[in-house]
């Protein structure tokens, strides 16, 4: 068997115990043996600005850049907060495709999962994120479409899915996401 794709997760909450984080998980407990998921931090990345865009930029960014480009797929876990991305995860997607032209995003099939405890499931946040990355050229997967709503009601106290019907849709999801993946890098 060939080598399984690499995928950096990016998950827009940087609390530990946070929703998003716990869905991440699960999609990569989930996943066929196609493709290996790894959450990438992003919370320690300086805010981007050009003036630290030097010989020796900040040695986050250096590492962030450097896992991303080393990735095959990108697939986004995020929350929605004020109708859009939370900071962080576009302050990654800042650091990521700069300095202009040496964007690590480039080509990379990719996917955005959004996660809220509310009703529409992050439908902001997802929309955002969609629109900076067709301009960072990253094919996204459609379908299915994955607006997580209700999630605080996913888990279990024991940390487990608690539903076969949001695990069975987690596994939709994630088996479209692979196959999207090989399609896009064959």
């Amino acid at each position: 068997m060939s080598q399984p794709f690499d995928v950096a997760v990016l998950v827009g909450s940087l609390r530990a115990g946070s929703l998003n984080r716990r869905v991440a998980d699960a999609l990569a407990g989930l996943a066929p043996p196609a493709i290996a998921l790894s959450q990438v931090a992003i919370g320690d990345l300086p805010l981007y600005n050009p003036d630290l865009e030097t010989d020796a930029p900040p040695a986050a960014w250096t590492r962030f850049r450097e896992r991303v480009a080393r990735a095959d797929a990108l697939l986004f876990v995020t929350p929605e907060y004020n109708r859009s991305v939370p900071a962080a995860l576009k302050n990654a997607l800042d650091v990521g495709s700069r300095p202009y032209g040496k964007s690590v995003f480039g080509g990379k099939p990719g996917a955005v999962v959004s996660v809220s405890p509310g009703a529409i499931g992050g439908f902001g946040a997802n929309h955002h994120l969609r629109q900076s990355l067709v301009f960072l050229d990253v094919p996204l997967m459609q379908q299915p479409e994955a607006y997580l709503g209700g999630a605080d009601k996913f888990f279990g106290e024991d940390g487990k899915l608690a539903s076969e019907s949001t695990e069975k849709f987690l596994g939709k999801i994630i088996h479209a996401y692979a196959d999207w993946v090989a399609r896009i890098k064959a």
